[in-house]
């Protein structure tokens, strides 16, 4: 049984995953059920699992172009308060600037681009490393009505 003392101390994940959805899918769980224990908002927690989709789709499909022969690295950790997740592709990388917003008139009707819009509503923090193909999503949790501020 768990003390809230426990509950506050970080927990790490670190998983390597094959190329395919529903490898991603198990380690989004994973995350969700980690946030849950840790009493995260239902808010948060549907951000988050928008988010981790979206990020590690990225990193299976378009990073490493669904090739089984390469992994996804999925690093974090959660506490009480936070939630820190590194997906790490082995593809070539992109450069977020260059994929076209996709709320301009032009745009429109394309698919790319909404999931890193997705990502950034719904996330505190989103960084990419300098190659592209590793994002760091971090997650502070939301206030509850009664916690204090």
């Amino acid at each position: 049984m768990s003390s809230t003392n426990d509950m506050s101390r970080a927990e790490e994940f670190l998983f390597n995953i094959p190329s395919e959805t529903a490898a991603g899918l198990k380690v989004q769980e994973t995350i969700i059920q980690k946030l849950q224990e840790r009493g995260f908002s239902e808010r948060d927690i549907f951000g988050v699992r928008l988010a981790l989709e979206e990020a590690l789709v990225n990193a299976i499909k378009h990073g490493n172009r669904s090739d089984l022969s390469k992994q996804v690295r999925v690093e974090g950790w959660v506490d009480s308060t936070m939630l820190r997740v590194e997906i790490e592709d082995e593809g070539p990388g992109f450069q977020v600037n260059d994929v076209p917003d996709p709320t301009a008139d032009e745009n429109l009707e394309r698919p790319s681009g909404r999931g890193i819009m997705l990502m950034q509503a719904f996330m505190s923090k989103i960084e990419y490393n300098e190659q592209g193909n590793c994002v760091i999503l971090e997650k502070a949790r939301e206030a509850a009505a009664g916690d204090p501020a």
